[in-house]
């Protein structure tokens, strides 16, 4: 699949905003912290990722009811569900001006009866953009980063009308950011996930 950049300034791809929020001091204070000792950009990229899938538990997973969307409150916190840990791992990028794209899948929900949006980012290096998936691994979810080839935490299945969506985003898209805004908890969040965008 080609990955198509929804602006062709790649400046926008190393932006704060009020989601990628990377010059807030949390986000500061982790990415020093991430990036003392490791050797070269690639490496930061790595612990970023790492750091974001492993060490900041999918809410859903955990049990967690708040909802978290600024990158900012879900390093904070240590909580969040896709998109906002996607949020999260974008600014921790970009704050050592590394560009990073906020991209999505359209899958299966967890019944089976429906289809929500998933979240998850592209990083570029070499001149071309790479997806990686820090939502947090479980029994049956084993994503690492990687750009060799693609290791995510799902490969959609179109026979189940399941997608990539190709474009690339600079900021959270407005469909995502609307409803992780409107959510008092969790619970909440769950039943209003987008299906499409």
């Amino acid at each position: 699949m080609e990955l198509i950049q929804n602006t062709a300034d790649l400046s926008a791809y190393l932006a704060a905003d009020e989601a990628v929020d990377h010059h807030h001091p949390v986000v500061r204070e982790a990415a020093a912290r991430l990036a003392a000792g490791v050797e070269d950009s690639y490496a930061y990229a790595r612990a970023a990722y790492e750091f974001v899938r492993d060490a900041i538990p999918h809410s859903q997973d955990s049990g967690d009811l708040r909802v978290t969307w600024r990158a900012s409150d879900v390093l904070g916190q240590g909580t969040g569900i896709c998109y906002a840990k996607a949020h999260a791992l974008a600014a921790l990028l970009r704050a050592e001006d590394i560009p990073a794209a906020l991209c999505y899948q359209r899958l299966a929900d967890d019944d089976g009866h429906g289809h929500v949006v998933h979240g998850l980012i592209a990083v570029r290096f070499h001149g071309a953009w790479h997806r990686q998936d820090p939502r947090g691994n479980k029994p049956g979810v084993a994503a690492r980063f990687s750009l060799d080839g693609e290791r995510l935490a799902w490969v959609p299945d179109p026979r189940s009308n399941e997608m990539d969506y190709p474009v690339l985003y600079a900021e959270p898209h407005p469909v995502v950011l609307g409803v992780l805004k409107a959510a008092p908890d969790r619970p909440y969040l769950w039943k209003t996930l987008p299906t499409a965008l």
